[in-house]
């Protein structure tokens, strides 16, 4: 008789697994407080306890009419909760809708129309915002309260969990189809109203496999995740969850003690951080000499993270330790990974003189086409239509982790999504790259973010990295400047903090920085920002549009 366990269907079903294989290793470790003396107080479960919590919420919702299919608003802290809420909803087949509350009140009221939730779970103040803004009404039939309940119906969490205890030992593991939707997950809307993505159980699955067998993740390691729902990765991939004591809306304000703090305590191996949170710590560790020998591998994904941001923070670490910067995005990832070790031994010389940002090979799973660049609906996929090697285009993917639309946009779905006359679709990145002879992937900046002016064409990254290494310059930003009824390449500059230089002397050395690339000569406008407006969730996409719209008044 074979040993061989059947396959996953249900990402549930691997924190199942995790339970039976190591009852009591420890799976989710969270911030609870604070010792007389400073020291941090944590609160655990162990993969037995997750599981038997999450199979808790599971049954317990079935007995409210919380049941597979159900469209669920999940609006919890990151917390033990959101841990045994989400594992448990995916066991059930309930379908969460994760949204970030800081994609602000109107978008979060947009989005949850278009999501038209049936049940609504979160804590007592995104209830009240629920009653008052009225978010999901005419939809929403079932409500659960994550704390005590305040004016309006439905059971509480712990009411929940106690139905789902009485409900009997029969498990409740649902076995769905590849193709049934599993999630809805919200982009960050970094180019405009966050979109509702469908995850049907296999991309989460293809998910889960590509992550394990690109970083060589074992069972047993310790993952410190700042961004929440990279967290959810970790009890399927069998690694311990250390939740930072941090705002995980705000990641570039992160205090970094608190960052070492938690890997120190825990004796972290794995971590993933924006951009902006690794240069917020790498700066400070390098300043205050710290060091951190158990991290043997960093995660950082959100926007291209920079050269000096890597060297900094390998700093810190152990000298065989890798940053890795895996590139995809909310509707596909992962889609390609590069390490550090590429970057700092090779690519970042291209990439300074303005060859884009190299992002990796393709992981095996995906594959990886570049198409002419425009703005319209396609139709079907041509492969004679595809963009010679070297050639910049539109990034365009194809694979088990690549989502199928966006909920209750359909317009947006056949903008993004190409049919493929041999079977499948092909999802349109919105950024632009091209291939290099390697096979390895460039990444040029997003579509929307190009600047064209009586056929020239800009592109943000690349021409961004010219005028990033003065050493003056903490980050700069590509903008399309409305002058003259015509549109115009400007670039808007934000300082290194404290950087003793005079606006004139500085232009006039950008200006000549710009002058030693043929596609940066051109660019005549130069504006100083006190500080660049950038996205919630990982405080390193910066609003570009924004930017534009400033620099169109200042010019």
């Amino acid at each position: 008789m074979s040993t061989t366990e059947p396959a996953v269907r249900n990402i549930g079903t691997h924190l199942a697994r995790a339970a039976e294989r190591w009852p009591d290793r420890t799976a989710v470790v969270v911030p609870d407080g604070r010792e007389p003396g400073g020291r941090a107080r944590y609160a655990s479960l162990s993969f037995a306890q997750l599981h038997d919590q999450a199979q808790r919420v599971a049954k317990g919702l079935a007995t409210v009419g919380i049941g597979r299919g159900t469209r669920t608003v999940v609006m919890v802290k990151p917390g033990l909760d959101l841990f045994t809420l989400t594992f448990g909803l995916f066991q059930a087949g309930v379908v969460p809708v994760m949204v970030d509350p800081g994609m602000g009140v109107r978008n979060l009221k947009t989005c949850l129309a278009e999501a038209r939730p049936q049940a609504f779970i979160g804590i007592p103040i995104a209830h009240a915002l629920r009653v008052i803004l009225g978010w999901g009404r005419g939809t929403i039939e079932h409500r659960v309260t994550v704390g005590r309940r305040w004016f309006w119906g439905g059971p509480t969490l712990d009411q929940v969990r106690q139905a789902g205890a009485a409900a009997g030992d029969e498990p409740l593991l649902v076995d769905p189809e590849p193709d049934d939707l599993a999630a809805i997950l919200f982009t960050s809307g970094g180019t405009g109203v966050p979109k509702g993505v469908e995850y049907v159980h296999g991309n989460f699955i293809a998910q889960v496999e590509a992550i394990r067998a690109m970083y060589d993740i074992q069972p047993g390691e310790v993952n410190l995740p700042t961004f929440p729902l990279f967290a959810l990765f970790d009890p399927a991939l069998g690694m311990t969850s250390v939740i930072p004591d941090m705002d995980a809306t705000r990641p570039a304000k992160v205090n970094p003690e608190r960052i070492y703090e938690a890997v120190q305590d825990w004796q972290v191996t794995t971590m993933f951080g924006s951009p902006a949170l690794l240069d917020t710590v790498g700066r400070h560790g390098q300043e205050h000499g710290v060091k951190l020998p158990t991290v043997k591998r960093v995660m950082s994904a959100g926007a291209p993270v920079l050269a000096p941001v890597m060297e900094r923070f390998l700093g810190m670490l152990g000298q065989d330790a890798v940053v890795v910067t895996p590139y995809g995005a909310t509707e596909c990832l992962p889609v390609a990974s590069l390490s550090s070790k590429e970057v700092l031994g090779e690519t970042r010389h291209a990439a300074d003189a303005g060859g884009g940002v190299c992002v990796g090979l393709p992981v095996p799973s995906i594959h990886v086409a570049i198409l002419p660049i425009h703005d319209e609906v396609i139709d079907a996929f041509d492969v004679d239509s595809v963009v010679p090697t070297g050639e910049v285009g539109e990034i365009c993917v194809k694979g088990p982790q690549v989502t199928r639309a966006y909920f209750g946009r359909d317009a947006a779905t056949a903008l993004a999504k190409i049919p493929d006359p041999d079977g499948g679709f092909w999802h349109r990145m919105g950024d632009l790259g091209y291939l290099d002879e390697q096979g390895r992937l460039w990444f040029c900046g997003r579509k929307a973010h190009r600047v064209e002016l009586g056929g020239e064409r800009w592109l943000s990254i690349p021409c961004e990295a010219v005028f990033d290494r003065h050493p003056a310059v903490r980050r700069t930003a590509l903008v399309a400047i409305q002058r003259g009824g015509q549109v115009e390449p400007g670039i808007c500059v934000e300082l290194e903090q404290g950087a003793p230089v005079a606006e004139a002397v500085l232009v006039a050395e950008l200006r000549a920085l710009g002058a030693e690339h043929p596609h940066t000569a051109a660019i005549d406008h130069f504006l100083l920002h006190p500080g660049f407006p950038v996205d919630i969730r990982h405080n390193a996409k910066v609003d570009r549009l924004a930017l534009s719209r400033w620099a169109s008044k200042k010019v």
